[in-house]
C-alpha cells in the first residue's frame, strides 16, 4: 500500500511556497540530505541553490534528468516537455492566478464585481422561477369526506 503519490526524488518538479521566490516552479536536481535539496528553475528565474524541503511543495510533474544534472540540460527538457505550458493549465496554477488577481483589486473593482454578481443572481432566479411555473402541475385537491358513525 502506497501513502504518498509525490516523492522527493531527482527531476521532480517543485513550487517554492516561502521567501523572495514565492510561487516560482523549480526542479530538485539533487537530494542533498534529509532537510534540503538542491534545485534549479532555468526558465522560471530561479537561481541553482539548495533549499530546505519544508519550503516546497511537490507537483505531479516529474523531468527525466538525471541527479545532479546541468543548467542547460534541465532546459533543454524544461522546453521539450511544455512543462510551463502544463503547469499554466493546471487548476493549482490558476487557482494561484486568481487568488493574485484577487489581491491586486481595487476598492471599486470588489464593488463591480459585487454588482455583477447580484445581477447574475437575479437573472438565475427569475429564469429559475419561469422554469418552475412551467414544469409545475395543479393537482385537484382531494374531497373530504366525512364519515359518520
Amino acid at each position: 500500500m502506497m501513502l504518498f503519490k509525490r516523492q522527493v526524488e531527482s527531476g521532480r518538479v517543485a513550487l517554492i511556497s516561502n521567501g523572495p521566490l514565492k510561487h516560482k516552479l523549480c526542479t530538485i536536481i539533487e537530494i542533498i540530505d534529509q532537510n534540503r535539496a538542491l534545485i534549479d528553475g532555468p526558465c522560471s528565474g530561479v537561481r541553482r541553490q539548495p533549499i530546505n524541503l519544508k519550503n516546497l511543495h511537490l507537483t505531479k510533474f516529474v523531468l527525466k534528468v538525471p541527479h545532479g544534472s546541468r543548467s542547460r540540460v534541465v532546459r533543454k527538457q524544461w522546453v521539450q516537455e511544455g512543462l510551463q505550458g502544463k503547469w499554466d493549465k493546471s487548476q493549482w496554477a490558476q487557482k494561484l492566478q486568481r487568488k493574485e488577481l484577487r489581491a491586486n483589486m481595487s476598492d471599486f473593482d470588489r464593488f463591480q464585481v459585487a454588482k455583477a454578481r447580484t445581477m447574475r443572481n437575479r437573472i438565475v432566479r427569475s429564469a429559475l422561477g419561469i422554469m418552475k411555473k412551467k414544469n409545475t402541475i395543479k393537482k385537484r385537491k382531494p374531497n373530504k369526506k366525512i364519515h359518520r358513525g
